[in-house]
């Protein structure tokens, strides 16, 4: 049941464009006891239908810049190889320690924007 209940948190993530694999990594290691490196390759099975669905979307809504989408696409086939190489080496709480690192950098970057977001608006009142 919390596979269903996860899938349907992460999968509307996703399909804002806003990290649900990241949200599901964490629920499913957190909540479901599973390895960093279980959580991760699940995570990455679990976008391939999502990131489908989310295009085929935005291709319909003329969201997305194809020319840009490519180049990127390129290079980050090129980089996930290099990244699933690096992960398979580590270890598990090694692994765990980057990602915790990635997550928080994440999160003060948001709490940066939204504090600049606020002083804009304190300014135009």
């Amino acid at each position: 049941m919390l596979e269903i209940l996860f899938g349907l948190i992460a999968g509307t993530i996703s399909g804002m464009g806003m990290g649900g694999g990241t949200i599901l990594i964490l629920l499913l290691s957190i909540f479901m006891n599973l390895n960093q490196h279980v959580a991760q390759a699940t995570n990455l099975i679990f976008f391939i239908p999502t990131s489908i669905a989310a295009i085929i979307i935005n291709l319909k809504q003329k969201n997305i810049d194809l020319k840009v989408a490519k180049v990127i696409s390129l290079f980050g086939i090129i980089g996930a190889v290099i990244g699933a190489i690096i992960a398979d080496k580590m270890e598990t709480e090694s692994l765990r320690k980057f990602f915790a690192i990635f997550i928080l950098i994440i999160a003060i970057r948001e709490i940066y924007s939204l504090y600049k977001e606020y002083k804009i608006k304190l300014k135009k009142t």
